[in-house]
C-alpha cells in the first residue's frame, strides 16, 4: 500500500485526564477496525508514534514466523561414527531444525546408534531424538533463541570456563585428582554452549533480528562470536594443565616419579595469584562488555598490559629454583594460560571499544554542544 497523507487531527482532552485523538475513518475501514478492535502503539526512535492494528501485527508475525529447516543425511556402511557426527554438528550450526539421518540398512543403524545418541545428548544443546525406525534416526533441536539468549549463554559459558581453569590450577595443589573429571565436564559443557551460541548468531545473522538478540548494531554478531570462541580456548587449556597434572599424580602415584621435596610453595602460590588475577581481569572485561562500558574497557586494556609484564619475573622465579622438570612444565603451562587469559581479556575488551565508541563519541559531541 502506498504511503497517504490523511492531515492533521485535533487532541481532545477529556476531565479525567485522558487525550483523545479520532482515526481517520477511511484507514479504519480499510484495515478493517470495528468497536472493540485493538490496536498497538509503538514509540520510535524520533518520539513518533506508530499505529498498527492487532489483526495486522498478528498476520506479520505468522509470515516472519521461522520455518523449520529440514536436511537428509545419506549414510553408507564405509562411513565412520566421526564423519557422521561431523554432518550433524555442522547442521545443527546453521539451525537445522529437524535432521533425518538415513542409513542404508538396520545394520547400519546399530552401528552409528550410540554414537549419534551420546552427541544428541552430551553436545547439541536443545537436541533430542524424536523418532528411530529401522533406517532412519530423527533429530530436533527444540530450543529457541528468547528462553536462552546469547548474552545469558555467553555468561554460562565463562563461568564453566573459569571454574574448569581454577580446578585445573589447584588440583596440583592439593593432589585431588577428582578435579580432573570436573574440568573435563566443564569443559564439554562450554563446547555444546559454543555451539549453541554459534546456531544462534547465524540465525539472526541470516534474518537480520540482531535487535531481538539484543544488539544494537549487526556488527555485534562478529564480535560475540570472537568472545565465544575465547571463552571455548580457556577451557580447551584448562584441560591441557588437567591431563598434565594428572599424568604427574599417576607418576608419584606409581613410584615411577620421585620428588625429593613438595612442590615449592613460593613459586606455587605466586603463579596462582597471577592466574587469579588473570581470572579476575577477563571477569571485568565481561562486565564492560555487557553493560557496554567504553571507560571501563579502556582500563581494562591498560591493566592487562601491565599484568602481562608479571609473567617474565615469575619465569625468572621459576628458572632460578631446582625444580623437578615435569612440576616445571606444568608450572609453565599454567603460566601461558594465565597469559592467554590477559590476552583474550584484552580482546573482549577492543571488542567493547569497538561496539560502543560511535555512541561515547555522540555523547561527547552533544555534551560539547550544550556548552
Amino acid at each position: 500500500m502506498m504511503e497517504k497523507d490523511l492531515g492533521y487531527r485535533k487532541v481532545q482532552f477529556t476531565g479525567r485526564g485522558s487525550y483523545i485523538i479520532s482515526l481517520p475513518k477511511e484507514w479504519a475501514k480499510e484495515v478493517g477496525i470495528e468497536r472493540g478492535s485493538e490496536i498497538a502503539f509503538k514509540v520510535q526512535e524520533n518520539s513518533t508514534l506508530l499505529l498498527i492494528p492487532r489483526k495486522i501485527v498478528e498476520e506479520e508475525k505468522e509470515a516472519h514466523k521461522p520455518q523449520l529447516k529440514e536436511y537428509w543425511i545419506h549414510i553408507q556402511p564405509e562411513d565412520s561414527a566421526e564423519s557422521v557426527c561431523r554432518k550433524i554438528i555442522s547442521l545443527y550450526v546453521v539451525n537445522a531444525g529437524i535432521i533425518h539421518v538415513r542409513f542404508k540398512n538396520r545394520e547400519s543403524v546399530a552401528k552409528f546408534r550410540n554414537a549419534i545418541n551420546g552427541l544428541v545428548k552430551e553436545t547439541l544443546l536443545g537436541a533430542e531424538i524424536i523418532d528411530e525406525t529401522s533406517n532412519e534416526v530423527t533429530i530436533q533441536v527444540l530450543v529457541d533463541h528468547p528462553e536462552f539468549p546469547v548474552e545469558k549463554a555467553v555468561r554460562r559459558m565463562a563461568i564453566l570456563a573459569l571454574s574448569a581453569n581454577q580446578a585445573a590450577v589447584s588440583a596440583l595443589g592439593d593432589g585431588n585428582l577428582d578435579k580432573i573429571r570436573e574440568v573435563a565436564e566443564s569443559k564439554n559443557d562450554v563446547g555444546r554452549l559454543n555451539l549453541y551460541v554459534i546456531r544462534q548468531l547465524k540465525f539472526g545473522l541470516e534474518r537480520n533480528l540482531f535487535k531481538e538478540l539484543g544488539f544494537r548494531t549487526p556488527k555485534e554478531f562478529l564480535g560475540y562470536r570472537i568472545v565465544a570462541n575465547d571463552i571455548k580456548s580457556i577451557a580447551n587449556n584448562a584441560m591441557v594443565i588437567a591431563r598434565n597434572v594428572k599424568t604427574f599424580g599417576k607418576m608419584v602415584e606409581d613410584q615411577t616419579l620421585f620428588l625429593k621435596e613438595a612442590i615449592d610453595e613460593e613459586a606455587y602460590s605466586q603463579i596462582l595469584d597471577f592466574n587469579s588475577q588473570a581470572q579476575q581481569l577477563f571477569d571485568e572485561s565481561l562486565k564492560a562488555m555487557f553493560k557496554r562500558d567504553y571507560e571501563h574497557a579502556d582500563k581494562i586494556i591498560s591493566e592487562a598490559k601491565s599484568l602481562a609484564d608479571r609473567e617474565n619475573d615469575l619465569v625468572t622465579v621459576i628458572s632460578s629454583k631446582k625444580l623437578d622438570p615435569n612440576v616445571s612444565a606444568i608450572f609453565s603451562s599454567i603460566l601461558d594460560n594465565s597469559r592467554r587469559i590477559l590476552e583474550y581479556s584484552r580482546d573482549i575488551a577492543e571488542v567493547t571499544l569497538n561496539r560502543t565508541i560511535e555512541e561515547v563519541s555522540t555523547n561527547r559531541l552533544q555534551t560539547e554542544s550544550r556548552r
